[in-house]
């Protein structure tokens, strides 16, 4: 039977978020019934709502979330009721291509789905007045229960706070993934980081993990700069026309030997590839708008060999990083807790998302 659950629609781009009343249908083969318990307020929803990410509409927003099963679909093998979850909104199916060459956040096997809204078969399990309501990211967590493929469930350890089980669903795996998995960041190194949201402190924690030597946060907000420097910044600077001189100023005049950058705008990944060493390593870890471009001149980057890579969910194998991350926040290596700013209720969304466009939060966090 299918049941009625409070959620937050998005309908078309440039319009606010609406709660409204929806039908979601049982799990069938394959899936989970989750009831949410956190999600984490993150710019990648945002996209949906500006018209930066392309998507089909009406949409069920959030990705990074965490809740307790409730129940599962036929063929469930590894998750079942009364489990805390985390959810992983870059399903892998362990077979494919790149799932076999160690790639999992790339797997191909869910991503026609993912972007059509849909479940694996083809059809959404949300609906409103008998027509369908799309899934964001197979998750659409901004709602009281969702249904999602079992894949994108991760179990964790019942002492991990759901919250924190959320965050560790998007921003704590991207950044911190982004240094461990994709960079690989040496211990003593000078790393720089454009970008103190979500995902940026969560950069900046990773690199504390791992011993980088110096930690420079680079944002356009003023009050990010105390934000940064409690998450482990050696150094802060606002974002301006004479950044990429004062990073090589405070780098021996070589520039980061790390640059990560958070933001996702065309032109700061071109600052990054000023103001990162020659030899350096640029890792992109923002989601720029879809059909944007950015100017990296060959020339500079094969004379001075600085490489530019992206990193996608931070390069993740989902249960062996989320697993990991929750380890190490339960033996106080991950302060996550810092993350979570503010905390709203699903009703409180569009708030939510106006304190995030403010840039005074490192993370809001709804909760159910």
């Amino acid at each position: 039977m299918s049941m009625k659950i409070t959620a937050a629609v998005l309908y078309s781009p440039n319009r606010r978020f609406e709660l409204k009343q929806l039908e979601l249908a049982p799990p069938q083969s394959g899936e989970v019934l989750v009831k949410v318990a956190a999600a984490g307020v993150c710019h990648s929803d945002w996209h949906l709502a500006t018209g930066a990410t392309a998507h089909n509409f009406p949409v069920v927003a959030g990705h990074e979330g965490a809740g307790l099963v409730e129940a599962v679909g036929e063929g469930v093998t590894r998750i079942q009721p009364g489990d805390h979850v985390a959810l992983n909104w870059a399903p892998n199916c362990g077979t494919c291509f790149y799932c076999l060459h160690e790639r999992p956040s790339l797997c191909g096997t869910y991503v026609g789905s993912i972007w059509d809204g849909t479940m694996m078969d083809g059809t959404t399990r949300l609906s409103e007045n008998g027509q369908p309501v799309y899934h964001f990211s197979a998750t659409a967590c901004f709602a009281e229960y969702t249904v999602v493929p079992q894949e994108s469930c991760v179990l964790l350890d019942k002492k991990i706070p759901l919250p924190i089980a959320a965050l560790i669903g998007c921003a704590v795996t991207t950044g911190v993934g982004a240094v461990i998995n994709t960079a690989k960041v040496r211990p003593g190194s000078s790393v720089a980081v454009f970008g103190a949201g979500g995902v940026g402190l969560s950069i900046i924690m990773g690199a504390k993990l791992v011993g980088a030597k110096q930690i420079i946060a680079i944002d356009q907000n003023e009050s990010k700069r105390a934000i940064a420097q409690s998450f482990g910044a050696t150094d802060t600077l606002l974002a301006g026309p004479d950044v990429v001189t004062a990073i090589r100023d405070l780098t021996e005049g070589r520039g980061a030997d790390y640059l990560f950058e958070a933001i996702g705008l065309p032109a700061v990944q071109e600052k990054c590839l000023e103001a990162v060493r020659p030899g350096g390593l640029v890792v992109l870890t923002g989601l720029a708008p879809m059909g944007s471009s950015t100017d990296f001149p060959g020339s500079i980057i094969v004379r001075q060999e600085k490489t530019v890579t992206g990193s996608y969910y931070g390069s993740m194998n989902p249960v062996r990083d989320f697993t990991l991350y929750g380890e190490l926040y339960l033996q106080g290596k991950l302060d996550l807790d810092r993350l979570v700013s503010k905390k709203y209720t699903l009703s409180q969304i569009n708030e939510a998302y106006q304190a995030m466009l403010s840039g005074d939060l490192a993370r809001g966090v709804i909760l159910f």
